[in-house]
Order: structure tokens, then C-alpha cells, then sequence
């Protein structure tokens, strides 16, 4: 049974070649632009890609774009792939033969390996799950930010072994920059959210604990103890920025 591969880019040059030689064997790549106005487009004509474009507009995250993506591709199994990520030969033969068996899941979530400050930091005890391989007609992607798509049908996840490789490796001002532009969407999100000075506190130091202690970042040494401050500095980004609304919806009163 054929797959279909869909990425989405916008300003995607830096890792795009990478991302497409790993997935040259799969059955098709979609690639549905945002507008980018970089060479992404260039690239992808170079490796053959059929390319659907996505308008921006005032668009700061990718997920208002999954669903047209996904709609684009011609088969029923797709796999999605961001434009910094390479799926390894064995994710993808994992893949051709799960489709090949009775009872396949409707959906798969597929463990990610991420690159921090110039090394990967994986641990057995760092799992970072992405709901990525799905049928086509089958899934529901919302259009808030970190958003999980919604299955119609069994979902499983597939043996850790079998990676999608994360390449991006983000400088901290890059990091600091994406979680002020983030936070704003979380706001739009959490809308629902009544938030007091109570979740300053906890919720940075819950998700300080969690990144260090739960998901294992106490093992990477210097690297793990940035990363577990910069996630609870996106929560201090998040809440503060939703009290602030708060604040100032009630005086607007």
C-alpha cells in the first residue's frame, strides 16, 4: 500500500534538502508552502515535490495549515513531516509493513529525537511522541498551536526504536523569541483559562521538574539544566501573558 508524505515549510531552506533525501522513496511528497520567500520552493522542485501553497496571511504557526495539507496528498496512508525533521530508513519500512497488517491503527504516534544545544539528548526516559502517521480521511488537526490531531479510529504508537530524527538546533536568543511569539498563541488557546498569582509559581516549577527530573534532562548535564529552565520560562511567558489580558480586560470594565 502506498504512502503519502506531507510537509509543511515556510522559509524552510536550511534542513529542507536533508528532509527530502530521507523521504525520496516514499510514494509521494506533498510540500504545502506558506508563502516562503526564501529557496524552500527552489528546493522542493529539485527533488520533485508536488507543491500546494497555504496563504499566510497573519499566520505564526503551522497548525491552521495541517488539515489542507494533509487533504492534498493522493493516498490514503500520510505521514507528516515537519521541514527539520528525517524520518530513518527503519521508521519507514516499520511503517510499509504496519500498513500491510490486519488491525493496523488508524493512527501512530512516533517518538522524536531532538537536538539541544548541539547534541541529541535522547534517554530512554525522554519519549517525545508526535502523532504523525495517520489515513488521510480519517484525522482532524485543530488549528491552535501544539494542537494533537484528532483520530477517527484506534490510535498506537510505534516501538521507540523507530525514530523521527529532529534537527533543529536553536540558539537560545532563537528559543527566547519563538516562546514570546508561542506564548501569544497559548493565550488565544487557554482563552478559557482563569489563572491566578498561585500558577506563577507552580506551574514553571511543575515544569521545571518534569523536563529535569521526569523526562530525564538531569542526565545531559549544563545542556539538560537549560533546557528544563528555558520550558519553565515559556509557562512564566504564558501565564503572565494571560493574567495581563485578564488585568486588562477587567479595567476596560
Amino acid at each position: 500500500m502506498p504512502i503519502s508524505v506531507v510537509i509543511n515549510t515556510y522559509n524552510a531552506e536550511k534542513h529542507l534538502s536533508q528532509v527530502l533525501d530521507a523521504v525520496k522513496d516514499f510514494d509521494e511528497v506533498v510540500v504545502c508552502d506558506m508563502e516562503s520567500t526564501d529557496n524552500t520552493i527552489g528546493i522542493a522542485r529539485e527533488y520533485g515535490c508536488r507543491i500546494v501553497t497555504f496563504p499566510k496571511g497573519n499566520i505564526t504557526i503551522v497548525e491552521p495549515a495541517r488539515n489542507f495539507a494533509i487533504q492534498q496528498a493522493k493516498h490514503e496512508w500520510v505521514l507528516v513531516v515537519d521541514a527539520d525533521e528525517v524520518i530513518t530508513p527503519e521508521l519507514r519500512e516499520y511503517l510499509y509493513n504496519s500498513i500491510k497488517q490486519p488491525g493496523c491503527p488508524t493512527g501512530m504516534f512516533i517518538s522524536r529525537h531532538n537536538m539541544y544545544l548541539g547534541e541529541y539528548g535522547y534517554s530512554r526516559l525522554t519519549k517525545d511522541y508526535q502523532l504523525r502517521f495517520m489515513k488521510r480521511d480519517k484525522v482532524d488537526w485543530p488549528h491552535t498551536i501544539h494542537a494533537v490531531p484528532r483520530i477517527d479510529g484506534p490510535v498506537g504508537k510505534v516501538p521507540v526504536r523507530f525514530k523521527i530524527k529532529h534537527l533543529a538546533d536553536e540558539t537560545i536568543k532563537q528559543q527566547i523569541s519563538k516562546a514570546d511569539t508561542y506564548s501569544d498563541n497559548e493565550v488565544v488557546r487557554k482563552a478559557h483559562k482563569n489563572y491566578g498569582m498561585w500558577a506563577l509559581f507552580y506551574r514553571p516549577l511543575w515544569r521545571f521538574f518534569r523536563t529535569y527530573i521526569i523526562k530525564g534532562e538531569i542526565m545531559h548535564g549544563k545542556r539538560g539544566l537549560v533546557k528544563a529552565y528555558m520550558d519553565a520560562t515559556y509557562q512564566v511567558f504564558t501565564i503572565a501573558k494571560i493574567i495581563e489580558k485578564d488585568i486588562r480586560a477587567e479595567k476596560e470594565k
